[in-house]
Parts: C-alpha cells; sequence; structure tokens
C-alpha cells in the first residue's frame, strides 16, 4: 500500500499547485470583469481544497497502514502471526475510510474542473465583448476539432518516425488541420503514455469555446472591443 499511495499523493501535490497558478492567473486577469466569473474561480478554489483533502487522506492512509518492523525489546515478536492479524484487523476499516474519502474528493476534483473549463467558456460566449482572441478554423480544422470533441482521438508514433492520428470511430485525421488546432492549444495530448502505444487527445476548454462561437462556412464575427471595463483597469488581485 505504502508503494501504491506514495505515487499518488505526490502526483496530487503536484496537481494542487497547478491549480493554484490557474487560480492566481485568472484572479489576476480581465476575466475577472466578465460576469459570472466569481463562481467559476470558487469553483476552481474548491479544486484545490478537494484535492488537498485527497492527499491528506492518502497520507492518513500511509500513517494506518501496519508497517511490519522490530518492536521494542521484551514486546511481544512482530512475527507472532496473531499479532499480525489482529494490527491488520484493527487497521482495516481505517484504511477503507480514508481510502473511500479520498476517492470521494477525487471525485469532486473532476467535477469542479469540469464546471470550470465549461463555465469560463460559458462566460465567454455569452460576453463576446470580453473574449479573447480566437483563431479562425477553416472547415477541415473546424471538422477535426469537432469529431476529436464528439468521440476523442489517439495520437500514435510508428517505427519509421511518422505519426498518425485516430479518431474514436475508427476514421483517420489528417495532420495538417491537427498541428492547427495542437499549435493554438485547442486539443491536448496526454504525454504520458508510450507514443507508439497511442495517446489520448482531448479537446481543451478554449477548443470547446472555438466549436461553441464559430460554425464552418460562416463569416468570421466582427472583433469584439477588447478595451478592459470600466473599474477593472488591470484585473482584481487579491
Amino acid at each position: 500500500m505504502l508503494q501504491q499511495l506514495g505515487p499518488k499523493i505526490l502526483a496530487i501535490h503536484e496537481l494542487v499547485g497547478r491549480a493554484l497558478v490557474r487560480l492566481s492567473v485568472l484572479d489576476g486577469s480581465q476575466y475577472t470583469a466578465v460576469p459570472g466569473s466569481r463562481s467559476s474561480l470558487e469553483t476552481l478554489g474548491e479544486v484545490v481544497t478537494s484535492a488537498s483533502l485527497a492527499a491528506s487522506q492518502l497520507a492518513r492512509a500511509v500513517a494506518d497502514n501496519p508497517l511490519e518492523a522490530a518492536v521494542h525489546t521484551g514486546s511481544q515478536p512482530i512475527d507472532d502471526a496473531a499479532v499480525r492479524q489482529a494490527r491488520h484487523a484493527e487497521a482495516e476499516p481505517l484504511l477503507t475510510e480514508s481510502l473511500a474519502a479520498a476517492a470521494h474528493h477525487l471525485d469532486l476534483c473532476a467535477t469542479c474542473c469540469q464546471y470550470t473549463a465549461s463555465g469560463i467558456a460559458r462566460d465567454l460566449r455569452d460576453h463576446p465583448e470580453h473574449r479573447p482572441p480566437l483563431p479562425r478554423l477553416t472547415d477541415a480544422q473546424y471538422t477535426a476539432l469537432a469529431t476529436i470533441a464528439q468521440g476523442g482521438a489517439r495520437r500514435y508514433e510508428h517505427r519509421n518516425g511518422s505519426r498518425s492520428i485516430r479518431a474514436g470511430d475508427g476514421g483517420g485525421i489528417h495532420a495538417t488541420p491537427f498541428a492547427v488546432l495542437e499549435k493554438h492549444r485547442l486539443v491536448r495530448v496526454d504525454t504520458q503514455p508510450a507514443p507508439i502505444a497511442g495517446q489520448d487527445i482531448t479537446v481543451t476548454a478554449a477548443g470547446k469555446l472555438v466549436l461553441d462561437v464559430q460554425r464552418p462556412g460562416s463569416k468570421p464575427a466582427a472583433s469584439p472591443d477588447r478595451s478592459p471595463a470600466p473599474g477593472w483597469p488591470g484585473g482584481r488581485r487579491r
């Protein structure tokens, strides 16, 4: 259990740090002038809280986990089967409770991340005067983005060094429009798995916003006034 939980605790703390950075960036940005932005920032703040609680619960499990080591001189030997069984029986409900609580808080993190991303996209869609510049996609690029949004995709690296992208339905996605999506961070590639085994591709919040505000073949909308909102010259900072 120690070997399994240790890396997860470290990973959660890394995610807490990343969430804090993003919360700080949003808190000091012009996004705070957008109606409804407070809800998104508060939801992202809950990600920090829930993730921290999840790490704490896993740490509690590590502490409650019976560790086999030498006892004080004169104590009952640790290799006594009855003693070992009793220690494990005593720890089992504590470990179960801690792991269940950690899983619950991580589920909350995922939900809050989804609400934050969708909330930001909704706010910027409903208030185009605050919308950041978005790339104008061609029909091929928009179709590739919509395909990934609908069923996901995976990127594969072949032995000859070339790459291919397969949509969730098995169809291919051309590398040229995909390169544009990746350049503008409209999609995210999970780089953890080995490229030859396939890397998952998902649409980012910016990509979802593009899908919401653009349609293939439509004329570009007039650029909204991007001047800071009155009373928010540099964004709100805490």
